[in-house]
């Protein structure tokens, strides 16, 4: 069972290990609300995964912690799990689907566990590791539901309070609810007033679904970029937990979570991965009712694939208006190519790339087709061009 006492214990236990993450002030990042961010991408292995996974190991038994321990995780817990184990001097098997960014993979076996990669997402690797602790007689760390984890999850809540006593709402990225359970339930012993939301990925929403039908459901497939909120069903503990204190859920696209990204890379100089960004994204595009509060967004890890990230970034450009793509349909004779040029350039844009393209059989013989990408401001300059290119006689195809 989840106590206050047993969240404050574990906030001592973690001394030893975890930092108190900085709570910083994000006005750039809401034009409504008074926003802060409770950085947990800057903690111990990059996520707040390692507050849990410690205090869970420390109350064991030393006959268990003899007997090894065993996780699953899609990453975040993975190094969690491990950092804690090898502090502790207790031997670490993780399951990870082998569908986790080779960061985090890599990042787990340099922390002191042994990897094993399942085939699937991390609800199989779940499976996989239930299957390894009937085997071998190792402790299973649950990366959610337990009440251990929840509790060091928890310590969060308390920190928030300490940094912002007139915290008006806090908003937690949700996957199969450990955290926004242990933040919830200490945050709402102490002042229930608070309001705590939770986010998804809109492509694993297995605690929304769950919370508006009332029952816990399981989804049949996740695809997500947000890796570490990639779950198919969440915990028997966390969604009573969810229904009891958590005041609403919603979701994000990948194309909001990677605008979010983004606009904290520019505007707060901090890099957030997928899941740890939902939260930011909630607040960006309106979804939550926070306007005139204090509102805290929780960036819950930032571990996030260099490969990834460098998508991200391209897609965020184009979800917020930096970057557009114009294919426009030009008679084939000298001087089309400066005429667009030159609207282009007179609006303030700056031309990246340009392809010609004379083969497409839905053209006119006498026509071709031009792609151009451009740099801009906002989606207002890419209407200005896209006007001034119709004014002058150009059709814009797309």
């Amino acid at each position: 069972m989840v106590t206050l006492d047993k969240i404050y214990h574990a906030a001592f236990i973690l001394k030893e290990v975890a930092r108190k993450t900085d709570l910083i002030q994000a006005p750039l990042l809401s034009h409504d609300a008074a926003l802060y961010l409770k950085t947990e991408n800057l903690q111990v292995t990059g996520s707040f995964k390692l507050r849990g996974a410690y205090y869970k190991i420390s109350q064991l038994t030393e006959q268990q912690k003899a007997a090894g321990i065993i996780a699953c995780s899609a990453g975040n817990h993975a190094q969690g799990v491990a950092l804690a184990a090898t502090h502790q001097g207790v031997r670490s098997v993780v399951c990870m689907p082998d569908s986790a960014p080779i960061s985090k993979v890599e990042a787990t076996k340099r922390l002191g566990a042994e990897v094993v990669l399942t085939k699937g997402a991390y609800d199989d690797a779940y499976e996989q590791a239930l299957r390894l602790q009937k085997e071998t007689g190792a402790t299973l760390i649950h990366p959610f539901d337990d009440d251990e984890v929840i509790a060091g999850q928890g310590t969060i809540g308390l920190e928030i309070l300490d940094q912002l006593p007139d915290v008006d709402a806090i908003i937690v990225p949700v996957g199969g609810g450990g955290l926004i359970s242990g933040v919830a339930f200490a945050v709402k012993q102490l002042q229930p007033s608070v309001k705590i939301y939770g986010v998804q990925a809109e492509n694993a929403p297995s605690m929304f679904e769950s919370h508006r039908e009332g029952h816990q459901i399981t989804l049949g497939t996740v695809k997500t970029f947000a890796d570490g909120i990639a779950v198919k069903h969440p915990g028997d503990t966390t969604f009573s937990m969810v229904e009891q204190y958590v005041d609403g859920i919603v979701t994000v696209s990948e194309d909001e979570i990677a605008a979010a990204i983004l606009a904290m890379i520019e505007k707060q100089k901090l890099i957030a991965e997928g899941a740890g960004a939902v939260s930011v994204a909630a607040t960006m595009f309106g979804k939550l009712p926070i306007a005139g509060k204090k509102a805290v967004c929780l960036v819950s890890g930032g571990n996030i694939d260099v490969n990834i990230l460098s998508r991200v970034i391209t897609r965020g450009l184009v979800t917020s208006g930096r970057n557009a793509n114009l294919l426009i349909a030009l008679e084939d004779k000298p001087g089309q190519l400066v005429g667009v040029s030159e609207i282009i350039a007179a609006c303030g844009a700056n031309v990246v790339g340009v392809r010609h393209e004379r083969s497409d059989p839905n053209m006119a013989i006498s026509s071709c087709f031009l792609r151009v990408s451009m740099e801009t401001r906002d989606f207002e300059q890419i209407a200005q061009i896209r006007a001034k290119l119709t004014e002058a006689g150009f059709q814009i195809v797309n």
